[in-house]
């Protein structure tokens, strides 16, 4: 935290996110346009009375204008700002005793504009003004309303699919029918005037077909070569998904099918097993995608949920601000739902695990996991999250890929992986390369020789002339015919 009692640091400190430094000559309504930006975005301190190249000039001399800025929280804000004001003892530029002034700012949870009626936010080291959009998001971020309990336009009761409703009613335990349920429950269906008006939360849960007023409620899933993204000629874009439907189904086949990118490191452990370990913990890469369907801000209708996999990082990005109070720096403590209906439906579905704990685990797994701590980023209304892998190339042994979607197991965290043991003299009987065959097997029995010569970076007659080898020595057998047979891994005591 910044010394605000140590004049050298206020000269010095870059302005950014939550520092500004201005002259005594600031007027009341620029003055309002910075504590209004930091009330609205991460709070922050403002210092007058030090120039913008450093130079300390002081506040003293003008008790007037001194106290038209220090109302300026109170009278040219709306509604007003809390703040602390401290007075730090200084020698200015002239040689004399002086002082300047910070003025600390709290983040709000409300949504403060200036007097005229005008709204920013702290984008780096400016204060940005928001359109009208902006703004609403802004509001809904602090949770000043939920935006998913606003009424869809055109949306009528004949948009909801009622037979999963029904199955849903079945799985909580509600005995009423589905229209019931709608119109007692959360607010899903209201009637006004006669009217019936469609929550948000309920065409995107219960809707026949979402996107039909959500266009771009859509996790979009990209899989990259290398650890950077090109364009042009030069672009590397191995697959590229996009998953749309309601929020239940469009988040579990999104996670069932990132799991057969997320790569796989299989080597001999110390105890002759075959030990697998994916890049990431499962929980950690699953929370992401979670996280970002269950707290993304519905109301930013032009962009997708996007994942992005490359080959040592793996990135989630997500559309609006971290809601509420929860900040970059207290994420791992601070909890704030943006859509308290949809969360807590994921949960009952067994998706949102741990309220409020989940990002506090995924940090402790990768850190057990020997990875890099997650790295969170906010980019005017987009959360990034990025995961590294320590795993490099040279030690994999050898990379495996999943190559079909299995259906998504709610109860599941961890995936078990299941390997045959090794004799102890298997390190003498068998090469690097084979070591690799006998893991490539162990991953998919199924795999052919081709797919073999093509993970290992050989030809498929030395592929063929090394599996011979596992054959004769016992290690490996083919179990049925050569079209649609498998390979086997020979438990090592059935030869004894």
């Amino acid at each position: 935290m910044m010394d605000i009692n140590d004049i050298q640091i206020l000269q010095q400190q870059p302005e950014g996110q939550q520092f500004d430094r201005k002259s005594f000559r600031i007027d009341t309504k620029a003055l309002a346009v910075i504590v209004v930006a930091f009330a609205n975005a991460d709070g922050g301190d403002v210092v007058i009375g030090i120039e913008d190249d450093g130079r300390i000039t002081g506040i003293n001399g003008n008790e007037d204008h001194l106290n038209e800025l220090l109302r300026v929280p109170f009278d040219f804000c709306v509604p007003s700002v809390p703040v602390e004001v401290h007075f730090v003892d200084c020698t200015d530029v002239n040689g004399n005793p002086n002082r300047v002034m910070v003025m600390h700012v709290e983040p709000s949870m409300r949504v403060h504009a200036n007097q005229a009626d005008d709204a920013f936010y702290r984008v780096g080291d400016k204060s940005k003004k928001l359109n009208f959009e902006m703004r609403m998001q802004l509001f809904y971020a602090k949770g000043g309303r939920y935006y998913e309990d606003e009424p869809v336009y055109g949306a009528t009761i004949d948009d909801i699919d009622l037979d999963y409703v029904t199955q849903h009613c079945k799985k909580i335990g509600y005995s009423k029918d589905a229209e019931t349920y709608l119109r007692t429950n959360k607010g899903f269906v209201t009637t006004v005037n006669g009217v019936d008006k469609v929550s948000g939360a309920a065409i995107l849960l219960f809707g026949k077909d979402p996107q039909k007023f959500f266009q771009r409620n859509r996790i979009r899933i990209v899989r990259y070569l290398g650890d950077e993204e090109r364009f042009g000629r030069e672009m590397n874009v191995i697959k590229d998904v996009s998953f749309e439907g309601r929020i239940l189904e469009m988040t579990q086949k999104a996670i069932a099918f990132v799991d057969t990118q997320i790569r796989e490191y299989t080597f001999l452990g110390e105890d002759a097993r075959f030990v697998t370990i994916p890049q990431y913990p499962p929980f950690c890469w699953t929370e992401l995608i979670v996280n970002a369907v269950a707290h993304r801000d519905y109301s930013i209708l032009g962009t997708d949920i996007m994942v992005k996999i490359f080959d040592h990082h793996y990135v989630v990005e997500s559309p609006g601000i971290l809601p509420g109070l929860v900040r970059i720096d207290n994420i791992r403590q601070m909890h704030f739902s943006r859509n308290p209906k949809i969360a807590e439906f994921m949960q009952q579905y067994k998706l949102v695990k741990e309220f409020g704990e989940g990002v506090d685990r995924m940090f402790r797994e990768m850190a057990e996991a020997g990875n890099p701590a997650p790295e969170y980023k906010q980019v005017e209304f987009m959360v990034k999250v990025r995961l590294d892998s320590a795993l490099r190339d040279e030690n994999e042994s050898p990379i495996t890929q999943k190559t079909e979607v299995e259906p998504y197991d709610n109860e599941r965290n961890e995936k078990v992986n299941e390997a045959g043991r090794v004799n102890e003299k298997v390190n003498e009987k068998v090469n690097e390369r084979q070591k690799l065959i006998i893991s490539a097997i162990f991953e998919n029995p199924y795999i052919t020789q081709t797919e073999l010569a093509k993970t290992l970076g050989i030809s498929v007659v030395h592929v063929n002339k090394n599996m011979k080898k596992l054959q004769e020595q016992g290690l490996i057998r083919r179990v049925g015919p050569d079209k649609g047979g498998h390979w086997d891994v020979v438990e090592q005591n059935e030869n004894k």
